[in-house]
């Protein structure tokens, strides 16, 4: 049986594809609105602060389910090595099948309005140290120390945000495909993927 999506849902969702296609200043509320089929009324109805309260709850949502999806990405692998290397292998091909349109929405937005909008900054901040405490755990879980773990976390997120912008402006994935195999190396110099554990 069919259910509606509601309208506040709907909203979130579409605002986060236009994100991740054109950014925050770049997304307009019209665009916002007809995206989600829904009548403008109701975007200040469900977000009375406007663009900065959807931009806000738009990037805390999409941190959550990049954060999944990597979870989901590593759980299903052997080991965190071959988790981080199917991770990127993931972005480049879904660069490629989005025609370079869909990339992290996170990165993009921080970017562009970390020094003009306090409440934006301290989301995009939010999510980044939510992955950087999931990773921790991850990895010190495999057996590094806590300081690898998170050393390696943040290699590996800033390796795969800053290859976004370079695959987005040159149309191609050589630049996630190296990151990821910087990664990929770093976690097995720590020993992520073996017995050889610091």
């Amino acid at each position: 049986m069919w259910v509606p999506v509601p309208t506040r849902d709907r909203i979130l969702d579409a605002t986060g594809q236009l994100f991740r296609r054109h950014g925050y200043t770049g997304t307009g509320l019209k665009q916002v609105v007809a995206a989600a089929h829904a009548p403008f009324g109701s975007l200040y109805h469900h977000f009375p602060g406007g663009k900065e309260q959807l931009g806000g709850e738009v990037i805390r949502a999409s941190g959550r389910m990049y954060l999944e999806l990597f979870e989901m990405v590593m759980d299903a692998s052997p080991d965190p090595v071959a988790g981080i290397e199917a991770f990127f292998e993931g972005a480049a091909a879904t660069l490629e099948e989005t025609d370079y349109a869909d990339a992290c929405p996170i990165a993009t937005v921080a970017l562009e309005v970390a020094s003009t909008s306090e409440a934006l900054r301290e989301a995009t901040a939010e999510v980044f140290d939510s992955w950087i405490a999931a990773g921790t755990r991850r990895f010190t879980a495999a057996g590094l120390n806590e300081a690898c773990s998170r050393q390696l976390t943040i290699e590996m997120f800033t390796g795969l945000e800053g290859a976004f912008i370079l695959s987005r402006a040159t149309r191609s994935t050589e630049a996630v495909l190296l990151a990821g195999a910087r990664a990929v190396a770093s976690a097995r110099e720590a020993g992520a993927g073996g017995s050889d554990v610091r």
